[in-house]
């Protein structure tokens, strides 16, 4: 259960991403937020893993070309996800950009189902269906 206990908490620290950016974005350009928002992001991931004591698993971490490249895109996958995001919130109401922003969930299940093989169940399902629903209806 403990995968349950660090979604939460991420899902905390995402709802706050979007209240702090927000207020954040009053009277700036949302692209360099975004980029000013990723130095202070990289630079704090970089002490985490220094006090974990983790830094000297960087180097082979790069030379697996494969997973590299997969992290590579997973990277720019997100700078551009955050890209969008505060362009979205520069301009709409958290309340609406927020609910859209987890279609991503929708959109992530799809594709695991579809190129990862994964399998969800029939409640599952519903839950990824009411998420849909529930997008739908805060863009009313």
């Amino acid at each position: 259960m403990s995968w349950l206990i660090f979604a939460l908490l991420s899902a905390v620290c995402a709802a706050l991403v979007g209240i702090f950016g927000k207020i954040g974005l009053a009277n700036i350009d949302a692209n360099t937020a975004t980029a000013v928002r990723a130095i202070i992001m990289a630079a704090f991931l970089v002490i985490v893993v220094g006090i974990e004591g983790n830094l000297a698993k960087i180097p082979s971490i790069i030379a697996d070309k494969k997973s590299f490249m997969w992290i590579v895109l997973s990277g720019m996958a997100g700078a551009t996800s955050w890209i969008f995001y505060f362009l979205a919130l520069k301009t709409g109401k958290v309340t609406q950009v927020a609910p859209v922003d987890k279609l991503s969930v929708v959109l992530a299940t799809i594709i695991a189902i579809l190129f990862l093989g994964e399998k969800i169940s029939l409640l599952n399902g519903l839950g990824i269906a009411l998420i849909t629903i529930g997008v739908i209806l805060t863009t009313l």
